[in-house]
């Protein structure tokens, strides 16, 4: 996404390569879009999952009422209910593996519930919105005490659900993925299967949403924060190799890893929105000493990013149901901010609709050396109409998106090139010296455009080649 003002001097500029929708047409259909976002669906789909008393991996797989599998078997068939409405348009599947670790003593289905809305122009592009949706007490083996998992992470489950009904009501030329995951608590084992999954079947991964804990506003010290949630994004790859380090150490990109850059891409959507939740960036892969199902995917070189609530309230996760000193403990619906969580739903919405229908991010590269200019190439993604070159010096954090270059993608091919769209090659001239300057391109379809992709070793959105060299 970029500003609407930029958005709207493309549309003017350029209205041969733009779609039929305006800057402002644009905004208006976002405001549209979020504005179905219910509450009350979501209450009562909170009252549900929190019904099934405790969601624990290691709870009962077969009782009908209580346990992880009644409330897999209905996050299911909630699934299907929504795809029912939008003709089937969705693929509804527990994507599932049996395994064993520290804290599952013994093998143990995990199943995750799962729905594919297919893209309409790229199937294999895909945008993933997920949540986990076991629970836990005190005792991360406890497996049969209530845990309610309220906001831990019931929160985010209740918002998967609500951005499938919104979303799969309109076709999107990407593909997204819906996913409830369980054995989080137990070792993010239900991310590591869904990561598996989509790796093989080939999918070429955007953008991993993990929203974990969505729905409170105030902290265990009494801070409250109703304005922000916050995004977090790891610095260095995961991914990384000994080659990709060493070419970082000669020429920069600590900073400007795939899942950086969508957070800072996140940023701006949350920004085109004063009125709505806003972004507060963490600069790094998760919490002080915590971790999250956006791991797995960065594990495996997938841009992915941590949603969450702006402060923790460390009473009412991961907590026996209890009072102690007068102090209530347990993660209950009752300590919900729905209106929070209504407006981070929104936020999540407004995204998954640009991501979907932007293009992917190019694969940028930039070459300065010994010169007094700088050459920024990338190669064409398909469904790109322009390319937005942006560029901040070295010690800025974001992107200056009023210094830009337009490079359209109907442009006459240069005769070396390709007559393929994927292979051919664009490039454009700063007259900067690269030295003090980082280079980014992102890809638009008329007011919708990726995250930008920075020109740097290890910037591009694809995983770093294993393992003989990076991707870049």
């Amino acid at each position: 996404m970029i500003k609407p003002s930029l958005a709207i001097a493309l549309v003017l500029a350029a209205p041969a390569v733009a779609t039929s929708i305006t800057a402002d047409e644009l905004v208006e259909w976002e405001d549209h879009l979020a504005e179905q976002v219910s509450e009350d669906r979501m209450r009562a789909d909170m009252d549900t999952i929190v019904g099934f008393g405790t969601r624990h991996t290691l709870s009962s797989q077969t009782d009908p009422e209580r346990g992880i599998g009644a409330a897999v078997n209905w996050a299911l068939d909630e699934f299907r209910r929504i795809s029912s409405a939008c003709n089937d348009c969705l693929e509804v599947m527990a994507v599932s593996d049996t395994v064993t670790g520290d804290r599952i003593p013994t093998p143990t289905l995990v199943r995750n519930a799962v729905a594919i809305q297919r893209g309409t122009e790229r199937p294999d592009e895909v945008i993933i919105v997920q949540a986990h949706y076991d629970s836990r007490v005190s005792n991360a083996l406890n497996a049969t005490d209530d845990a309610p998992g309220a906001n831990d992470d019931g929160s985010g489950s209740v918002m998967v659900l609500e951005a499938a009904r919104i979303l799969s009501q309109r076709e999107h030329p990407s593909t997204i993925i819906y996913a409830l995951l369980t054995g989080e608590e137990q070792g993010l084992f239900g991310a590591r299967i869904l990561a598996d999954w989509v790796e093989s079947q080939g999918m070429t991964v955007k953008a991993v949403l993990n929203n974990d804990m969505i729905g409170n506003s105030c902290g265990s010290d009494g801070y409250c924060d109703a304005e922000h949630v916050r995004v977090f994004s790891e610095g260095l790859r995961a991914d990384s190799t000994a080659r990709l380090r060493a070419r970082q150490r000669r020429f920069g990109g600590e900073n400007d890893s795939p899942g950086r850059n969508l957070s800072r891409w996140l940023d701006e959507v949350a920004s085109s929105n004063p009125d709505g939740m806003q972004v507060r960036q963490i600069w790094r892969t998760d919490r002080m000493g915590r971790g999250g199902d956006q791991i797995p995917f960065l594990d495996k070189g997938y841009p992915a990013v941590r949603i969450t609530v702006a402060v923790e309230d460390y009473e009412h996760q991961h907590q026996d149901l209890r009072t102690e000193d007068g102090i209530k403990y347990g993660d209950t619906v009752d300590e919900l901010d729905f209106d929070y969580l209504t407006r981070a739903a929104q936020l999540n919405v407004r995204a998954l609709h640009n991501l979907a229908m932007a293009p992917m991010p190019p694969r940028v590269s930039a070459d300065a050396a010994v010169r007094t200019d700088t050459e920024i190439s990338w190669q064409a993604v398909p469904g790109a109409k322009l390319y937005v070159v942006h560029r901040r010096r070295t010690d800025e954090s974001y992107w200056d998106s009023d210094e830009t270059a337009l490079v359209y993608a109907d442009r006459p091919v240069e005769a070396n090139a390709a007559a393929a769209d994927e292979a051919r090659r664009f490039s454009h001239i700063e007259n900067l010296r690269g030295d003090d300057w980082i280079f980014g391109v992102q890809a638009c379809n008329g007011p919708y455009c990726s995250p930008v992709a920075s020109a740097v070793p290890g910037g591009a959105f694809e995983p770093v080649k294993q393992p003989e060299g990076d991707s870049d």
